[in-house]
């Protein structure tokens, strides 16, 4: 364990919390990257998956350094959208994915 993070049981996890591991189904695909903010859908989504606990961040951002380690984790993972969607022409479907991951990177909900 981390000194920054903490298992709670899903239960008790707060919208807004964000993940400090990602979250895995039982065959080891991801169903919540590490980093990811928990909303009220995705919350539900884990319950009726058999979630029971989950790992996050526990400080809560409150200073300005962890802003910005936080504002430099979401432009990171947006630089990764960039490299995995580099051949898809901005007409495909996939531009269309593209665009919805990007505001959901960026907080902006799909």
């Amino acid at each position: 364990m981390n000194a920054g993070e903490r298992e709670v049981a899903l239960a008790q996890v707060q919208e807004g919390a964000m993940l400090s591991r990602a979250i895995l189904d039982a065959s080891g695909m991801v169903l919540l990257a590490q980093g990811a903010a928990l909303t009220a859908g995705s919350l539900a989504a884990l319950r009726r998956r058999g979630v029971e606990a989950c790992w996050i961040v526990a400080a809560p951002l409150n200073d300005a350094g962890d802003q910005e380690h936080a504002a430099a984790a979401r432009q990171h993972q947006l630089a990764r959208l960039s490299i995995v969607f580099r051949a898809t022409p901005p007409d495909a479907p996939g531009a269309g994915l593209l665009a919805l991951l990007q505001r959901y990177r960026q907080g902006s909900g799909a």
